[in-house]
């Protein structure tokens, strides 16, 4: 049966091969293996039941709380050539009656439902005398009280299930589950280690930034001017926002439209509608937008401010890049979020345990905003992958910035926390040692405590934003409750005593843009033209990936076309005679195909680090040039480290003094080069970590 599965996935799809996960999934679901599949979003789960479900002989019933998914699959796969539907409160009742017969004489192959659904008599009375070979739980966190989105009506599902004249197999989906939840969703499916596929959570073509205390609206206006061409979603807390930005960026002549719950249904459907037909390019949204949109080709996300979990930032981060390209995920942070999201909290009016639960997982979040590690790894971690690595590629792996020895300023605050026996939260712990003469402090005679004021120097802003850091790198536990009390870790008292240093990088706020090849653009601007024509969503004709590919080797023939990925035969018959004559047009340019074969057309403007190399390389200083360029020191040793790197600067001599290259590569020969701490300790002070780095990197 794999067999044809493979030929299912090559002539309906136009897919060579099977992706991570996928092809295990299919085999377990046709040999009637229940299964529970963790997968990261835009990694094809869709797949693992809509194939089978085109095999097996009975009709597969998808189970999802999306309605906005269930649209979208069903109108894919009728654009595919298979017979799918989905009954929902969107249906009128003779449209309902109408699908219901039909699936009574099991017309459809597939039948998408929301969990409510499985509680009505009807459906039920309908369901037990069908021949049901497979229940897709698409979501399936849902299921699991630890889940970010627990829906208790998930909870009906495996009662819907024993009343099925049959056991179907059962696959459960998400991408989003901690291994607690994981446990949860096994116990309540009864399924066995043997059954679960994880593929993990790592999305190598996403780049993750996070910036603190950038003026935001000026950062969002810069950066979606900078991408105009590209297709992106801004995510922010809260109604007014979303408003407020979709005017002022309207004014500001951008593609933008709008998306949130106080909308009418028409209105939301109108404005998801434009952003889905790419007449808009830029969502701006609460997070009821995107829970089950296929849009493939989103190129950035914003987080305009801190969402509450983990779960829900890496769902909301993960729309982008879902065809595999090279997309961003920028989380702007600032300290009034995390007030905010408290004020949520505390209004949810949930268990004592629940919310207690919510603290914990906001704590997480908010140390992703401060950790100095890995963004993607802190991700990983988080979801227990414990054997995870850098990235090589997110904001805090790729500028690096200045090492700073924090030790002395962390044993005041540790020590400051240890001498008021842990009864106190992160602000009034700040109030103290940086000296505030607050009513409260000395009210609570708390300017009596030997370490008050010695952070004077230091703003009340810098102080709770050092004390974050410490919280992330897990020196300080919070309490999980509204106002969390900090307590000291057993790390802590390492440093307490002496015999741990505390170091912390000190980072510039960076920008990234994207840009579009020009022939990329003109097929764009062609699906455009028959996505409009045939009132379909762009991406339902051809993905950014496949257009990419096509931008890249140009096919000429239907034979040629066939070989990009994501062309089948139903697309081909569809479009590709319009797709062949704008490509062949092209090929005759010549003033489009010259532009293609020379450097400027690949890249109008130069990049910022090749200016440095060239001011280095005709002798400049780094001062000379930071002077120049307006850039701090730092930032012209990262621009020259990446040259090296490049090969664009070929001489250690012109960086690196011979004799501290020969210092340099001993220490390296003693304790390797896995970390770049234990080379500097045993090097002379004046031998910078950027020389140890050009070194190494030699």
């Amino acid at each position: 049966m794999m067999e044809l599965a493979q030929e299912k996935l090559n002539i309906i799809y136009g897919y060579q091969k099977f992706r991570e996960g996928q092809e295990r999934l299919i085999y377990q679901i046709l040999n009637k293996q229940s299964s529970l599949a963790i997968m990261p979003t835009g990694s094809g789960k869709s797949l693992c039941y809509q194939i089978p479900a085109l095999i097996l002989d009975g009709v597969t019933v998808v189970v999802t709380p999306l309605i906005s998914l269930m649209k979208d699959q069903v109108d894919s796969l009728k654009h595919l050539g298979i017979e799918a539907t989905y009954i929902n409160s969107t249906l009128t009742s003779t449209e309902e009656k109408e699908r219901l017969h039909g699936l009574k004489r099991q017309f459809y192959k597939l039948v998408y439902v929301a969990p409510e659904r499985l509680a009505q008599a009807k459906f039920i009375d309908i369901t037990k005398r069908l021949n049901i070979s497979l229940v897709a739980i698409d979501e399936a966190h849902c299921l699991s009280q630890w889940g970010h989105d627990f829906r208790p009506s998930y909870r009906k599902i495996p009662d819907w299930i024993q009343q099925l004249k049959e056991k179907p197999t059962i696959l459960a989906l998400t991408a989003t589950a901690t291994n607690k939840v994981k446990n949860d969703l096994m116990s309540h499916l009864y399924l066995d280690d043997d059954q679960l596929v994880s593929t993990g959570y790592a999305r190598s073509n996403l780049t993750l930034t996070v910036l603190k205390n950038v003026e935001r609206v000026s950062y969002v206006l810069k950066y979606l001017k900078a991408n105009r061409h590209s297709s992106g979603i801004l995510y922010s807390t809260t109604r007014k926002d979303v408003e407020m930005l979709y005017h002022q960026l309207k004014k500001e002549g951008l593609s933008v439209t709008y998306y949130h719950g106080g909308l009418s249904e028409a209105e939301r459907q109108m404005n998801q509608e434009k952003f889905l037909f790419d007449e808009a390019s830029i969502m701006i949204a609460t997070n009821a937008f995107g829970m089950g949109i296929n849009k493939s080709n989103v190129r950035f996300i914003i987080h305009y401010q801190l969402p509450r979990t983990i779960e829900a930032y890496y769902q909301e981060a993960g729309r982008a890049g879902r065809d595999g390209e090279e997309s961003e995920c920028i989380l702007l942070f600032s300290p009034q979020d995390i007030r905010t999201q408290q004020y949520l909290i505390e209004q949810s009016n949930q268990d004592p345990d629940r919310q207690a639960q919510e603290y914990e997982n906001l704590q997480k979040m908010i140390g992703y905003c401060h950790t100095d590690a890995c963004l993607s790894e802190y991700i990983l971690r988080y979801f227990g992958e414990s054997s995870s690595k850098p990235c090589g590629k997110c904001y805090n792996c790729k500028t690096q910035g200045q090492l700073i020895d924090r030790t002395k300023e962390a044993q005041i605050i540790l020590s400051t926390i240890k001498r008021l026996r842990e009864r106190y939260g992160k602000t009034m712990i700040a109030q103290v040692v940086v000296g505030s003469s607050n009513q409260k402090v000395k009210q609570w005679n708390l300017d009596d405590v030997s370490t008050y004021g010695l952070l004077n120097s230091w703003s009340l802003k810098e102080t709770t934003s050092f004390i974050d850091y410490l919280i992330a790198e897990q020196f300080l536990k919070p309490t999980n409750s509204s106002y969390p009390v900090l307590e000291l870790t057993n790390k802590a008292l390492y440093v307490l005593k002496g015999q741990q240093k505390i170091e912390q990088r000190i980072r510039e706020n960076i920008e990234s843009v994207s840009e579009d090849d020009d022939i990329f653009l003109i097929l764009k601007e062609k699906r455009r033209q028959l996505a409009k024509e045939k009132q379909l969503p762009p991406y339902y004709i051809f993905s950014d990936k496949t257009l990419k590919e096509m931008a890249r080797t140009i096919p000429v023939t239907e034979e040629e076309l066939m070989n990009i990925s994501g062309v089948g035969m139903q697309k081909l018959r569809d479009y590709g005679p319009i797709f062949l004559e704008q490509l062949q047009q092209i090929k005759k340019d010549d003033n489009v195909m010259k532009k293609r074969s020379t450097p400027e057309g690949k890249a109008t403007k130069k990049n910022g680090y090749k200016i440095s190399v060239e001011l280095f390389l005709a002798g400049k200083t780094i001062e000379e040039i930071a002077n120049e360029r307006q850039l701090t020191e730092i930032t012209v040793q990262n621009h020259l480290l990446k040259g090296f790197h490049n090969q664009e600067i070929t001489s250690l001599e012109q960086y690196v003094e011979e004799e501290k290259v020969q210092q340099i590569k001993k220490a390296i020969e003693k304790v390797g080069i896995e970390k770049l701490k234990p080379i500097k300790e045993l090097l002379p002070a004046d031998i910078s970590y950027q020389e140890i780095r050009f070194v190494v990197g030699k």
